[in-house]
């Protein structure tokens, strides 16, 4: 039973990473509000107030929090074109596995613009990643899992509203709060020449939040789809 959930959560990520694939819509859009958030940023920091290395995680964050809530909304606005969601919820698959899928979706979404703002980000503010790149890489993955798990839950509500793009970011950003702040922290350490150790508390704290958003968003999602 588990495995056919696996299987179907699998198949719904591959097809909606097949629409965005084909489109590309969501994610050029996102990857140039991430650039452009960027270079602004750049352009309004004065290297004699703000070293380049409490500024920087900031700035990552603020991209990465904001990018991605133009994936999430995307994960069921695609579905609501000729009322596909209704085939799909119509499926014989359990609800839990049509969260997993579109979850697991939104997950390759936020990690691809991650991919790119985070040597953008280095390259810009002149701070050096390439020995932290493990560590680094374990902060955004972690945080990535806990916003996409939150924000999947709130798309799923927005979407049939008719203020999807503002009700979405004022339902998800509290509950991002609580990942974004411990991921901000550890890179802030990270990116300031800190020892690797000095951030394990922070990750510790990632991944228990992402452990208790999963959990939770995936048992609330079948009641807050049916309705």
């Amino acid at each position: 039973m588990a495995l056919s959930a696996l299987n179907a959560a699998w198949l719904i990520a591959r097809k909606d990473l097949t629409i965005e694939f084909r489109t590309r819509t969501a994610f050029l859009s996102a990857l140039v509000f991430a650039l452009m958030a960027i270079v602004i940023f750049y352009f309004s920091w004065d290297p004699t107030a703000i070293p380049a290395g409490d500024l920087a995680p900031g700035v990552m964050w603020v991209i990465f929090t904001f990018s991605g809530l133009l994936g999430l909304h995307r994960s069921f606005g695609i579905e609501q074109q000729d009322r596909a969601i209704d085939g799909l919820l119509g499926a014989p698959v359990a609800r839990e596995a049509i969260y997993l899928g579109k979850a697991l979706a939104n997950l390759v979404f936020v990690v691809g613009i991650q991919m790119v703002a985070i040597p953008a980000v280095a390259l810009f503010y002149n701070v050096s990643v390439i020995s932290v790149a493990p560590a680094l890489a374990a902060i955004a993955l972690l945080a990535a899992v806990g916003l996409v798990a939150v924000g999947t839950l709130f798309g799923s509500m927005a979407v049939n509203t008719r203020l999807a793009e503002l009700l979405l970011p004022v339902l998800s950003l509290p509950f991002f709060v609580p990942v974004v702040v411990p991921a901000a922290q550890a890179t802030a350490k990270l990116l300031n020449g800190r020892p690797i150790a000095e951030v394990d508390g922070w990750l510790r704290l990632l991944g228990a939040f992402d452990i208790v958003f999963v959990t939770v968003c995936m048992l609330a999602f079948p009641y807050t789809i049916e309705e």
